[in-house]
């Protein structure tokens, strides 16, 4: 089995799930879009995973690398039913390419704050295992406003309402992080971007103490992330 990745930010990368695929001898390749690397045939890959950035979707004229990164998103999820995973942006992306729309929020969300699944998460291959409410790291400004044609929300915050969803059988768009090791909010917090969100939004000086819950969750968020990457595996591998 062999996973391509697209990466914006060279620091977004798949963070603890690059744990879960060397323990299970899985072979990925990362496209840093960001630094003008080509995308690949998609031939080659069981998966396609596309992580989080610092950049929106509708910033083609800033990013002109987006309009070539939503085809192919179109072209694996629409036309090859690959398996997907989209985080954060990755997720938008998703939304957006398939036909959703996806805009700026009234105020970001930025934090370490609570996640809701919906009814249809009980029956989701992903999901179904996952507690009902959990704490989760959200680090955006902008959403899915209205999801693609035919997709199931699976996730819901009080000021977020598509946290996560699946497109079709395999292809699965999640907002908030689930990648994340001990270095990412010290880390994410250098990104000019990212701290002016979390200033306006917790106030200046509010890295340490987003650090910190961050930290006191980490066990948490980490199993979590585990649970959804067997899942989606396991998915993959049926797919095969």
């Amino acid at each position: 089995m062999r996973i391509l990745v697209f990466q914006h930010i060279a620091i977004e990368h798949p963070g603890i799930l690059r744990d879960f695929l060397a323990a299970d001898g899985i072979a990925w390749d990362a496209v840093e879009l960001d630094a003008g690397e080509a995308i690949p045939a998609l031939d080659g890959y069981d998966a396609l995973w596309v992580m989080g950035g610092p950049m929106d979707v509708w910033e083609e004229d800033r990013h002109p690398w987006l309009v070539a990164e939503s085809h192919a998103i179109r072209e694996a999820v629409a036309e090859r039913r690959m398996p997907y995973l989209g985080l954060c942006l990755g997720h938008q992306l998703l939304g957006a390419a398939l036909g959703g729309r996806v805009g700026k929020m009234p105020a970001a969300e930025v934090g370490v704050l609570d996640v809701e699944l919906t009814e249809a998460a009980g029956t989701d291959a992903l999901f179904a295992k996952l507690p009902n409410r959990f704490k989760a790291l959200q680090w955006h400004g902008a959403e899915v406003a209205e999801p693609p044609p035919g997709a199931v929300v699976l996730a819901r915050s009080p000021v977020c309402a598509v946290q996560a969803m699946r497109v079709g059988a395999s292809a699965w768009g999640i907002q908030y992080h689930v990648e994340l090791t001990a270095r990412t909010v010290r880390e994410w917090g250098e990104v000019p971007a990212y701290a002016c969100a979390l200033d306006d939004t917790m106030g200046k000086g509010a890295l340490a103490a987003l650090e910190r819950a961050a930290l006191g969750e980490m066990a948490r968020f980490n199993a979590g992330a585990r649970a959804l990457y067997d899942a989606f595996m396991a998915v993959a591998r049926a797919g095969k």
